[in-house]
């Protein structure tokens, strides 16, 4: 026996040596990124055609993005957009949903409609040689909607079942007010409608949203991939060059409240607590929107992130936390987000607080920054390695105004920031004192453990 216990040590030795020996070799040179050549062009009635030519698999990616969306709903119109949108997908005036998706899935693809804040958007990934008749269609849908009227109660059926499931959802309900919260006067604080308005959507409504906000000046074109530009253009010419101007692009504003305040929307018996918590910060368009990016990942915005490896894997209070910069048109959001269980909601919060202050007064090491600077620039570039995400990153840059060098240089910009910057940028934006927390949770149990942590000047509300 004590041979064995002899020979399993000697092996255990050998194993140790050589796992010290045998180091990693050292990670290459980050990459950069450079911008496939692209050509643009803009009609005369304002709509642009942007043609990406990329890669060699025989394939085309469309996207025709409209500068219009949940942004231009007013206050008892949430979610008109996404009824718009569903409505539109049902067919135009001379194609039915069923020939749309039978004529594209004979060109090798779908068709899918979607809405977001800031944008609508007809998207299809065909075969490049059919990109011409895919646009065919595409226009075809978009300018001349058929509006069945037989398919509205079908849609809102459906919209409220989304409704009724994503508002059983704490994260939904935390999202809800805390986004109410923070944009009291904007579209960007209402995230869901009622039962009610989704009643009383119709035809009528939503033709009167489309001529408000659809025209070719808020409209651009996008094909990435390999196809043949000349054909490409000379389609999209055709469908869309006697189309109406439409309204000039305008995003309303967002004016953010910075307000230190906490709202508990009790859940009795509820085995954790869902939070948000953070406030306003500068968006994309403003210069130390890259360091504060990093700064966020270096927070909270990766698995290996400070507040994760706190909350998550030392102290086990939370599964799936996570940190975000939520970006809106001249406007933008920090917040973190967890579920985290309900005896230890505010020792999670001190712990979240903690972090923030450590930041703050400590700027982080070349290694710890180096490694989040190298994962947020390889990301990127993974983004951009496909013709959705190319178009993607494009729609980004022009939503907020940018030029061509954010993305020329984002890798660059991103491999200069300094722990200097960090540290200043988490001095300057992520302020605790200044944050709005909403928790939804067992108020009976949480409420001391949250007045204990977070001192407001207002009471707790309901």
């Amino acid at each position: 026996m004590k041979r064995i216990i002899s020979i399993l040590i000697v092996i255990l030795c050998i194993s140790v040596n050589a796992q010290e020996k045998e180091l990693p070799p050292e990670g290459g040179t980050p990459k950069g990124f450079s911008i496939p050549k692209k050509g643009v062009i803009t009609l005369d009635n304002g709509l642009k055609i942007v043609t990406i030519p990329y890669g060699e698999i025989p394939k085309a990616t469309i996207t025709i993005s409209i500068k219009t969306g949940n942004i231009h709903e007013q206050e008892e119109e949430v979610w008109l957009a996404d009824f718009m949108a569903d409505l539109l997908e049902e067919g135009s005036t001379t194609l039915n949903a069923k020939q749309i998706a039978d004529k594209m899935a004979s060109m090798g693809g779908n068709l899918n409609i979607g809405v977001r804040s800031e944008r609508m958007s007809l998207n299809a990934s065909i075969l490049g040689e059919f990109a011409p008749d895919a646009i065919a269609v595409m226009a075809d849908v978009l300018m001349h909607p058929g509006w069945p009227a037989s398919e509205v109660d079908r849609i809102k059926s459906n919209m409220k079942r989304d409704l009724s499931v994503s508002m059983a959802r704490p994260t939904a309900q935390a999202s809800k007010d805390f986004y109410a919260s923070i944009y009291p006067d904007h579209p960007y604080g209402r995230v869901y409608p009622t039962n009610a308005m989704i009643e009383g959507y119709s035809i009528e409504k939503v033709k009167a949203f489309y001529e408000a906000n659809i025209g070719a000046k808020r409209t651009t074109v996008y094909i990435a991939g390999k196809f043949d530009e000349q054909q490409v253009t000379t389609a999209i010419k055709k469908a869309f060059e006697s189309w109406k101007e439409g309204p000039a692009v305008m995003y309303p504003v967002a004016e953010a409240v910075t307000a230190h305040q906490v709202k508990i929307i009790d859940r009795p018996g509820a085995p954790q607590s869902t939070l948000y918590y953070g406030l306003p910060v500068v968006d994309p368009s403003h210069p130390d929107y890259t360091a504060l990016d990093i700064t966020n990942t270096i927070l909270g915005g990766a698995f290996g992130s400070r507040i994760t490896s706190n909350i998550r894997e030392d102290k086990g209070y939370t599964y799936s936390p996570g940190s975000s910069i939520d970006n809106g048109y001249k406007s933008a959001v920090w917040y973190e987000r967890a579920d985290v269980t309900t005896q230890h909601t505010g020792a999670s919060l001190k712990e979240i607080n903690k972090e923030i202050r450590l930041l703050q007064d400590e700027a982080p090491s070349e290694d710890e920054l180096t490694a989040i600077k190298n994962y947020e620039a390889g990301t990127f570039v993974l983004r951009n390695s496909t013709p959705g995400g190319i178009i993607g990153q494009l729609i980004f840059q022009d939503m907020h105004e940018l030029d061509d060098s954010y993305l020329a240089k984002r890798v660059e910009n991103i491999h200069a920031v300094t722990p200097k910057q960090v540290q200043e940028m988490m001095k300057k934006y992520i302020k605790p004192e200044q944050m709005t927390l909403v928790i939804v949770g067992d108020k009976q149990k949480i409420e001391k453990q949250v007045e204990e942590t977070i001192r407001v000047k207002q009471p707790l509300k309901d």
